[in-house]
């Protein structure tokens, strides 16, 4: 399972650990390398087990999922987070994707649903349902950059459009016909510009300005 997609656990509850291992470990292409209980073990073992993809839990006692982001950012673990949460209200998911998450899930999700989420986010999209994207949108008005947009370059600009399409950066490369590096530079400059943390923020931007495709 070299070229497998490694996924770690973070769930306060071990049945839903032990659920969510139970069916992911008859996906060809996904391996569960590790289980955590709470935020602080969570970041932990992301930090000691690598992992691809972090299947992180809102609410957990001591330190929780949020906070457990924001660690991952400040370490600047490369792991894609996706949440998988009981809570519909956008006050729990909002702040999450805020603190860096690619994207969430409901804990009753579609077992062929959630793999394929898996996927996604491992490849460089952001699952946002339309109105947690709506509600991200209203919040970054104010302080997301408005008005350095004029500051991007055109290539910057396409490849913005291109973010703001769920596309990764491999995706990129292809249909701007450049390679995988230079992406990367122009995705590092478009989020230093416009005073951004990440590519949520960038999509919601681009949706926000205009400037998606």
């Amino acid at each position: 399972m070299a070229d497998a997609i490694k996924v770690l656990l973070v769930d306060d509850h071990q049945v839903v650990r032990r659920g969510l291992r139970t069916f992911l470990e008859v996906q060809d292409d996904i391996e569960v390398v590790g289980e955590a209980a709470d935020g602080a073990e969570g970041v932990a073992r992301a930090e000691e087990l690598k992992p691809d993809v972090v299947l992180m839990d809102v609410k957990m006692p001591g330190m929780d999922g949020v906070e457990a982001l924001r660690k991952l950012r400040e370490l600047a673990n490369p792991a894609r987070v996706l949440i998988v949460t009981s809570f519909t209200e956008q006050r729990t998911v909002v702040p999450a994707l805020r603190a860096g998450a690619a994207g969430y899930v409901y804990k009753d999700v579609d077992p062929d649903a959630l793999a394929g989420a898996i996927r996604s986010v491992h490849a460089g999209h952001i699952l946002l349902q339309p109105e947690v994207a709506g509600a991200l949108l209203s919040q970054e008005e104010a302080n997301s950059g408005q008005g350095r947009g004029g500051s991007l370059t055109e290539r910057e600009r396409e490849v913005l459009a291109l973010i703001a399409d769920g596309r990764s950066n491999r995706e990129i490369a292809r249909a701007l016909v450049l390679s995988e590096k230079t992406v990367k530079t122009h995705v590092s400059n478009i989020l230093m510009k416009l005073d951004l943390a990440d590519r949520t923020q960038a999509a919601l931007w681009a949706v926000r300005h205009g400037a998606a495709g």
